[in-house]
């Protein structure tokens, strides 16, 4: 299948902590390492290692770090064809800090991404993908903004699916303004957080009512160790966890395998909850090694756990 994919790619600056620095403090790490990483590179590096076309839209600075944030996407064999590179904005960083209880912090700078300039977007690359796939962090501001509300308004004409993917940067900084573009796609997949800030409530239940009278069509709610959950205005279920045999060791990006395991499966016909499952296994699989696009993730293997 042919994915066209909106989100950012970074630079990712990884620290393994035995606690969080307070204000002043000095820590050293017990693991460090720099990856390539941002939600939209990982989504498209996954779908390509599981098989498909995948073409990525992006931005990076003309700097070292550029090269360094393309790596992954493209060994993969992931089409730069619509990833833009910029003059004055940098390549977007992100600095994890996480420790062993997996309380994270994080610092992250959208840079040269929050610039992709709708000038560029082509109708027909849209128009002629299978799937779209939108990161909600492109829907922060600036001209990125403008891009993937754009290529959203084509995917709908066209009827092209639209995958939008929240992320916790992107509701903290835009909120319940987020909420009519999460309506308006046709899969709509956020963690618990994301669910209740996305609607001002205080309960999974209460803020699924509320997607459903704004017109949400299917919801898939990330909850962690817990699994998934899948709703519809007919029905709701909770996915398990699937259990995979290996340590967790790194989370970041675990949440990008899942949109990508999940639009993978539900766009090859699969049934929703056999769908969330496939992401749910893609999930903990990222999370076995240190990095977003560290760990590849075959069909052959997904399959065997589900």
């Amino acid at each position: 299948m042919k994915f066209y994919v909106i989100g950012d790619v970074t630079v990712d600056h990884l620290y393994h902590l035995d606690h969080l620095p307070a204000p002043g403090e000095e820590v050293a790490p017990s693991r460090a390492t720099m990856q390539p990483g941002g939600a939209g590179g990982t989504i498209s590096v996954t779908l390509a290692r599981l098989g498909h076309s995948v073409t990525l839209a992006a931005r990076v600075g003309q700097d070292p770090f550029a090269d360094f944030a393309l790596s992954g996407v493209r060994q993969s064999g992931v089409s730069v064809a619509a990833v833009q590179q910029g003059v004055g904005a940098l390549t977007s960083t992100i600095t994890v800090m996480q420790t062993p209880d997996n309380k994270r912090a994080m610092i992250s700078y959208g840079a040269a991404n929050r610039e992709l300039d709708p000038a560029k977007l082509k109708k027909k690359d849209v128009e002629s993908a299978d799937a779209l796939i939108v990161s909600a962090y492109s829907l922060i501001g600036g001209p990125q903004r403008d891009y993937a509300l754009k290529a959203m308004g084509l995917a709908q004409k066209a009827q092209v699916p639209v995958f939008l993917d929240l992320g916790t940067g992107a509701v903290n900084a835009v909120g319940m303004g987020l909420l009519d573009s999460a309506v308006s796609a046709d899969y709509l997949l956020l963690n618990q957080h994301e669910l209740l800030a996305l609607t001002g409530t205080h309960s999974i239940s209460a803020a699924l009512v509320t997607l459903g009278a704004r017109g949400a069509r299917r919801v898939i709610v990330k909850v962690g160790a817990m699994g998934s959950i899948i709703w519809t205005p007919d029905d709701t279920e909770l996915v398990d966890a699937v259990p995979v045999g290996e340590d967790v060791v790194d989370t970041t990006g675990a949440g990008d395998a899942f949109v990508a395991a999940f639009a993978h499966a539900a766009l090859g016909g699969r049934p929703l909850a056999e769908a969330a499952r496939l992401g749910n296994a893609a999930g903990v699989l990222s999370a076995t090694s240190l990095g977003a696009q560290t760990r590849p993730i075959t069909v052959a293997e997904l399959e065997a756990l589900t």
